[in-house]
């Protein structure tokens, strides 16, 4: 079970793991915000951890400093749809209202009413831009899912089903867009050779602009929390 742990002024709240695997102490900061984990072997004394934490104060702090943190969905909350920001007010109507720069949230359930209408929208965007590269190349897709995954924003199984990050309707358009055609070359070439980059490039000119706002800026889509 996980151990909280505070440490300097003003205190940093640690998560402390103890684990069977772990052969010496190793500190984390995650990369979408949250607070820091130590990561310790089972029978390392609390004061060795105290002092682990001690002269890696500074460290921790800086490593903080350059961190994005989690956003809430609030009233007065920016969240990115399709690449553009939107504020969020709260109403009493029950369903989602977008207009330019503006989300119309219900007060009652708001993150879950609001990732629900923005998996909607990432099934209707990403099913359309799949079948429409899949014709191109004369391919029928499988079963299309969504997912809320960390590791990766798409997939392609042996059988033609594709699974895709949700998160993705967040990004730009043209990520988007470039995700569906990434996975939908596999369905030809279940690799990453010179053939199915080919098809990548045939598919979507310029790929690599798109992948590289993802290697960029991907993981800050991961900071806003749905989660009541």
């Amino acid at each position: 079970m996980a151990e909280v742990l505070r440490i300097g002024s003003p205190p940093i709240t640690v998560v402390l793991r103890r684990s069977t695997q772990a052969r010496q102490l190793t500190l984390r900061v995650p990369s979408i915000g949250g607070d820091p984990i130590l990561t310790a072997p089972r029978r390392v004394a609390r004061h060795a951890i105290d002092g682990f934490l001690i002269e890696r104060e500074d460290w921790l702090r800086a490593a903080l400093g350059r961190t994005p943190q989690p956003v809430d969905i609030v009233e007065g909350a920016r969240i990115p749809v399709e690449g553009r920001l939107h504020t969020v007010q709260l109403t009493g109507r029950r369903g989602i209202r977008a207009e330019p720069g503006l989300l119309e949230v219900p007060r009652a359930g708001t993150g879950s009413a609001l990732s629900a209408w923005l998996r909607g929208l990432a099934r209707d965007r990403l099913a359309t831009a799949t079948t429409r590269y899949a014709a191109q190349l004369g391919e029928v897709p499988g079963k299309l899912t969504l997912r809320d995954t960390r590791s990766r924003w798409g997939s392609c199984t042996s059988d033609g089903n594709l699974m895709f990050s949700w998160r993705l309707i967040m990004a730009p358009v043209e990520v988007l867009d470039y995700v569906a055609a990434h996975e939908v070359a596999h369905l030809v070439e279940m690799n990453h050779s010179p053939d199915f980059w080919a098809i990548v490039d045939r598919l979507k000119p310029g790929w690599q602009v798109h992948r590289d706002w993802l290697r960029r800026e991907g993981a800050d889509l991961h900071r806003y929390r749905f989660d009541p």
